[in-house]
């Protein structure tokens, strides 16, 4: 079994820009690259957005980020703006629902973990 690494992930190549499917700001992209998918319901990787506002909702998955380059404003439903930046560690819960306001490129590495494991 090989150690999974990627080096310099502020800056690796991510390919495959596409429209992001929840955005509510025309022209919005993201990409993203998987690094691990390890047991049932485990991946890592990075992943990077343009900046625009988009909904999101964590059904059936734990997602845990860390910041790398640029800043959002992520709004839980009834909850209080949050803002992060490179740097910054946050979980979104299964069951989160709400808002990313995206306000430069953003880039971060998740680890996202499903909630019966498959």
């Amino acid at each position: 079994m090989s150690t999974p690494v990627l080096r310099s992930v502020a800056s690796v190549t991510l390919d495959g820009f596409a429209p992001k499917p929840t955005t509510l700001t025309p022209g919005q992209v993201e990409a993203s690259l998987a690094l691990w998918q390890g047991m049932p319901g485990v991946e890592s990787g990075v992943w990077e957005a343009s900046p625009g506002t988009f909904t999101a909702t964590r059904d059936g998955y734990h997602e845990v980020c860390v910041v790398v380059a640029g800043s959002v404003t992520v709004t839980e439903e009834g909850g209080e703006p949050i803002e992060l930046a490179a740097g910054d560690l946050f979980v979104t819960p299964a069951g989160w629902r709400g808002t990313w306001e995206v306000h430069e490129a953003l880039r971060k590495v998740y680890v996202t973990v499903d909630v019966d494991g498959r």
